[in-house]
Order: C-alpha cells, then structure tokens, then sequence
C-alpha cells in the first residue's frame, strides 16, 4: 500500500486556505451537461475554491499554488481575474504569477455557469454572467489570500492507496483500441489509485490533505437543479468535518486526475425506456435501439428518482473513506511509520503554445501537426452520463455522417472546416470548428497551457482538457522517463537517488475539452470528437511538457518564453440571462413569513420541510454566509423560568410546578448551514400575473442526529423596483427531533 519508511523529509514554507464560490444559485444554466433545462434552483452545497501553497524555505519566491475548485473546471477567464486580483492585493503577493499557480475544477456538473471565457459554452448557458464570473474569481483570490496569511514551516508526505467501486470506464471500446501489449501492463480500464499530499507542521499537526482520483464529477444528473460540489464535493466535506473538530481550519482538497473516459456512475449504462427497456447500451455507440436519449449510466442508488443525490453522497464517501484510512496510515510516526517524507525543490513553469498548424515531431520519427479546435458531430451526442441530441451517436466518423441533412446546412451558416482543416483532423467529421470561428468573438480556445510544477520528487503535471485513462497513463510515464533521462533529479542531493512521481491535475487553466490517444481518436467517440486538436493532441501535450522539463531543475533561474497570450472576453461577452426583477409578496405577507410551518415534533431520519416568503438568492450571493441554517436550543443555557400547570392526575398532587424554557430568550446554535450536505433551499416563482418567491428549507435528518429542540432561519435579500437591496430574515417555530 505504501512504500518503507524515508528519512525525515525536507521542511516547507506551507499554507491551506478556502473561498466561498458560489454563484447565482437560480436562474443560471449549470455547467457541464449543456442542457438547457437544467436552471439553477437553489443550493445543496456551497462551492468552494480550496487553495495549497508550497514554497522552498531557502528560496521563498521558490513556491507554487495548486487550486481546487469546485467548478466544472479551469477556465483561462478566471485564472486571468484571479492573477490581476493578486496583484490589487499589493507587493507581498507578487511572487504569485502565472508560472506557478495551477487553476484546476473537481468537474462538477451541478453549479451555475456562464463564467466561461469562450463562446462555444456561452452558445449553451445564454451568455456570459458577470456575477458569476466574479463569485469564483474573488472566492479564488481568497482562498490564496487565507493560505498565504497562513504560511508556517511545515513537512509533506504522499502515499497511495487502492480504491474500488468509484470509478467506471464509460468508453470501453475506445480504450480497447489501444494496443494490447499496452493494456496489459494494467490490472484495470480506469485507474484505482488515490495519491494523497498530506500538510503538517513541524509538530506533526494535520493543516491539509491534497488528494488526485479520477472520476467524472457527474454523479448528479442532469435532471436536477440544486448547486452541489458533486462527489468530490462531498468526500471534501466529509473529510473536513471529521478533522476540523481536532485541527480548526483544516482543508481537504479532492483533485480530478486522467479522468476523461472515467464515470462515478459504477453500475454501468442501460436503456432506461423504448423496446430495450433494461438492457445494456450499445457499447460501441452508446445508444439504445440507434438512439442516444434512452441510454443512462447508474450510479450505486440508481432507482431512487432523487436526482442521484444518493448515488452522489456515496461515491463521495467512498472517496473520503479510502483517503481518510490513507491518512490515518501516514499520520503513524516512530518505528512503525510508514508515511514517504517529501524532499527536495520547489519549482514551476508555464507558458502558452499555440496549437494551430504546429509541426513536431512524433515519437515514430515522422512529423505531424496540431489543428486549429474543432469538435466532431459525435460531440453532440453526449455520453451515458448525459445524453445529447436525438439525431447523433458517439462513433461517426468520415465526410458525411448518417443525420439528418439538417445539420450540415447549419454547419455552413457557422462555418464551413476548409479542405486542410478537415485534413489535420482526419477521421473526424467536424461540427463546430470552433478554433477558426470569431463572430461574436472566439468560440473555442487555441492557445493552450503548458504547465509542470515539481515538489521534491513529485511531478505535478496540469492538464487543461480531460485525458483519458490511457491519455494519462502515457503522458505520466513519457514524464518519467524525460526525467530520469535528462538527469533532472540530480540536481539536488535529496532527490538525486529518487524515482518521479507523477500526477496529473486538471482540468485545468485554458480548459480545452478531451485529450484522447490516437487510437481512441480513431475511435470518435464522444471523448475523440472533443480532442480539440486532432489526431496528435496527446503527443503535442507530451512533447511540450518534456520541452519545458529543464525549467525544474534545482539549479534553473530562468523562465520559459511566456507564448502568445489567449484573448480575454470578459468586457465583450454577450449576455440574454435575464435580469433580477424586483421582488414581491402574498398579500398580507412580509418578507420571511412562514407559508408551511414545521410540524411540532419528528422523528430522527425524518425530513423535514418549512416554506418562507422568499426573494430571488441573486439579490446577494450571502458568499461566506448561508441561505439556510438549522438552529438548536441549548437547553443548559436557556433562560428557565416557573410555569404554572394543572395537576397531573397520574403524578402527585402535589407536582403543581415545572420548568419550562423561554425561547425567546434562549441561546440558539447553529448547526447546519449552507455548507453542510443534508440542508437544502428551493427557491421558485408563484404566481399568475403577480408573481412572489417561495422559499423552503429541508433538512434531511439522520438517524444519529442529536436529540432537542430546533428551528430554520432563512436569510434573504429583496430587490425594490427602484433596485434598492434590503436584507431580512424568517426564522420558524420550533421543532422537536426525537
């Protein structure tokens, strides 16, 4: 599981932080699954981004900056607000540069969109929403900010633990396309390993753990519309309540690794309606009876119509449970420890390359070239996780797929893929080619990241699309091999003797959709048909990211050329969301009343609902706040007071008195809120011609929860029609739990 016991490790210059990101919780199309229908409606979770710096004590402007959002990944818009954002916050932040901080999201399909840089994804949320945008970019900056205030002399260690059942290929046609002398060398189609980072102070006190798995941030489909983190959302969550009782303000972060062709939903993809009603998909194509709508991947509580909130709290545990027993196996010290002490430098390096028509060679000898973006029609289809339009299936490959004559004919109103376009990209039969579309503005990125950071002998490599299993695994192990070869850790006496360790993070910074290898390319599944840069994507990734090995040398104080910048479309993103109207309420109503109180007692595992005169959650984000909390009476500090009674006819007569508590007076807790899993607000319109807000607050009890007396406290904001903002709070009678 781990490897022998190391000398003790090298000290650090360490830091964890955490920002509330949270966007528009309503009225916003989530990011990930392209579906209209699927409009924000309140909150399950708040989002966060979670921020780790590693800095070399000896050369403090030696450090780097690994970020973990809870967002459907890096976007080149963002981490362009984020940098200009260090540095308003004056000269003590201006080791903090592109070169060495990595922007990665967990890969959440359940959180707002429109903060996107591209058109191609404003074409699906309408637009770009500035708020949003902010929400993650200034939570970002926060959670740098908290991490840096935090910096003290610390330790790292990294270990690896198998973990089964939290991860499934959803393409396996695809990754048996890779050759099988190649396959052979692994047990699984997906990669079973979790590699953790561990943080602790010289005391050995736990601050952080940093953790890479990878699994599609998809567990939540498509049909519901509560903003979560999704699974990795959850196993943080889980993994800081269980530490942060003992060390306050401790920070988990659960990084995506090669998660391209990987999906949480473990049980595997069945028709779910039509003639093939139960029966697996075609796996070639993913569809049921030619058509891609039926066919649905299942998650471990499929069945349940919840939305996969279950199946989604489950995969998350899992992970939390395997990284939490990894920890506990590091955290052993003396004669028995078994925790591998990281050594040596710290460094980093980026740039941008621009990838259309770039010649390089490949690893046969020959040369090839990169193409400008462009996304083949089998994208359309979507996958198992989330299907997409009726008239595709994964596998199209040559110059006129099988749809409808539809298609091609408003291809051409877009653009047409010139006769070289359509040959760089080969088998692939282009849709959108996005990369040479700029009206209204550029559609699709072709400038990407290049990035590697190293920590001792760790090598983090930053991936900005989502590599497949087989992607990863190749890319990792070209790495290695450049590393050894090119005499990298020698440089360093404590590295000198050490094997690279390798891990891949992303997706992340400028994201640019799938990297595929060229087998599965060939395959144009979905994953293929969104390997933005054709045939070669993978071996351009692999031989940029050797070319830039020797910037992480021990020895090197120079930077890499900074490449030609991507285009910023924030000031000139369109927009159709529609504004916030002002607010209104029931008649004979204030803001805050309690529409559907709570009954006067429940039973532990009940859910429990209570319905408030809302206002719209986008008058103000309530970022480091909540919506919704559950409070509990403390009943040793409540005021007590003598009440009288009537005699109790089975007690004596002489029990005239007792004591009851004062709940006006009384000392309420709060011991749920926004951050916790089991607490939701729903927020709708009601209404005909005059319409109002409704919210409701459901607290999914469980069967260990504490005994007592609660209530709910809704705090909301409503919007004037002059645009005046006021805030107000509803708090509901008291409850019992039993």
């Amino acid at each position: 599981m781990l490897a022998p016991a190391a000398p003790d490790g090298h000290h650090y210059l360490l830091g964890v932080g955490k920002g509330d990101i949270t966007g528009p919780v309503v009225d916003l199309i989530f990011m990930g699954y392209a579906d209209a229908n699927q409009i924000g409606s309140g909150v399950r979770q708040r989002l966060y981004s979670r921020a780790f710096i590693i800095g070399d004590l000896k050369k403090p402007e030696d450090r780097i900056v690994y970020l973990v959002l809870d967002i459907q990944s890096g976007d080149i818009a963002v981490r362009d607000g984020v940098l200009k954002g260090l540095q308003q916050l004056g000269p003590e932040y201006s080791m903090y540069t592109k070169d060495n901080i990595a922007l990665t999201g967990t890969h959440s399909h359940s959180g707002p969109g429109a903060w996107t840089n591209y058109f191609l994804h404003h074409a699906s949320t309408r637009g770009f929403d500035r708020p949003s945008w902010e929400a993650i970019v200034n939570g970002t900056v926060l959670s740098i900010k908290r991490a840096h205030e935090k910096l003290k002399e610390g330790r790292i260690s990294w270990g690896k633990i198998r973990l089964e059942d939290a991860n499934f290929n959803r393409s396996p046609s695809s990754y048996r396309a890779n050759p099988e002398s190649e396959r052979t060398q692994y047990t699984d189609n997906v990669d079973k390993e979790m590699t953790m980072l561990r943080f602790a102070d010289l005391d050995h006190k736990d601050y952080g753990v940093l953790t890479f798995f990878p699994t599609h941030g998809t567990s939540m489909y498509l049909n519901q519309t509560m903003v979560t983190g999704d699974n990795k959302g959850v196993a943080a969550y889980l993994f800081e309540r269980k530490m942060q009782a003992k060390f306050p303000g401790f920070i988990a972060g659960f990084s995506q690794s090669n998660v391209g062709d990987v999906t949480p939903n473990v049980l595997g993809d069945y028709c779910e309606s039509g003639p093939d009603l139960g029966k697996r998909c075609n796996e070639t194509d993913t569809t049921c009876g030619g058509i891609v709508a039926p066919c649905h991947s299942r998650g471990p509580f499929f069945g349940l119509n919840d939305g996969g909130r279950k199946s989604c709290f489950e995969i998350g545990k899992r992970q939390f449970e395997k990284a939490y027993e990894l920890h506990q196996i590091m955290s052993v010290r003396g004669p028995n420890a078994t925790e591998i002490p990281v050594r040596g430098p710290v460094k980093a390096f980026h740039t941008f390359q621009n990838m259309s028509w770039q010649e390089f060679p490949h690893p046969n000898g020959s040369t090839v070239m990169t193409c400008p973006s462009a996304m083949g029609y089998s994208f359309a289809a979507g996958t198992s996780d989330g299907p997409g339009i009726a008239d595709f299936r994964q596998g199209l490959t040559g110059d006129q797929p099988p749809v409808s004559p539809i298609w091609p004919i408003l291809r051409g109103l877009l653009k047409n893929p010139t006769p070289r376009q359509k040959e760089c990209h080969g088998v692939k039969p282009i849709l959108l080619d996005i990369g040479e579309m700029t009206t209204p503005y550029e559609w699709g990125p072709n400038i990407a990241d290049i990035q590697l950071m190293r920590v001792g002998p760790i090598i983090l490599i930053i991936s900005t699309g989502e590599a497949t299993t087989m992607s990863g695994r190749r890319w990792k192990s070209a790495i290695s091999k450049a590393v050894l070869d090119q005499g990298i850790f020698k440089d360093h006496p404590r590295t000198a003797n050490e094997t690279p360790v390798v891990v891949l993070g992303g997706p992340a910074n400028s994201y640019t959709h799938y990297i595929t290898t060229e087998e599965e390319y060939a395959k144009q599944r979905y994953e293929g048909a969104s390997t933005l840069y054709g045939p070669h994507t993978l071996n351009a990734m692999i031989h940029y990211s050797i070319q830039g090995l020797r910037y992480l040398s021990a020895t090197n104080e120079v930077k890499p050329p900074a490449g030609p910048q991507p285009p910023i479309n924030v000031d000139r993103a369109m927009s159709l969301i529609p504004s916030v109207s002002s607010d209104s309420t029931p008649w004979g109503k204030n803001y805050g009343d309690v529409l559907n109180p709570p009954n006067a007692t429940y039973n532990r595992g009940d859910t429990i609902n209570v319905t408030f005169v809302g206002a719209s959650p986008r008058n103000n984000l309530r970022l480091e706040g909540t919506f919704a909390a559950v409070q509990k009476l403390n009943a040793e500090k409540a005021i007590k007071r003598e009440q009288a009674v009537l005699p109790d006819p089975e007690r004596s007569a002489f029990s005239t008195n007792e004591i009851t508590l004062d709940q006006s007076d009384a000392e309420w807790t709060t011991v749920r809120d926004d951050f916790d899993w089991e607490l939701v607000m729903e927020w709708k319109k009601v209404g005909t011609v005059f319409k109002h807000s409704e919210s409701t607050i459901s607290w999914e009890t469980a069967a260990d929860t504490e005994p007592g007396t609660y209530r709910f406290v809704y705090n909301g904001d409503w919007r004037a029609i002059s645009g005046a903002i006021t805030p107000f709070q509803g708090i509901s009678p008291s409850f019992t739990v039993s």
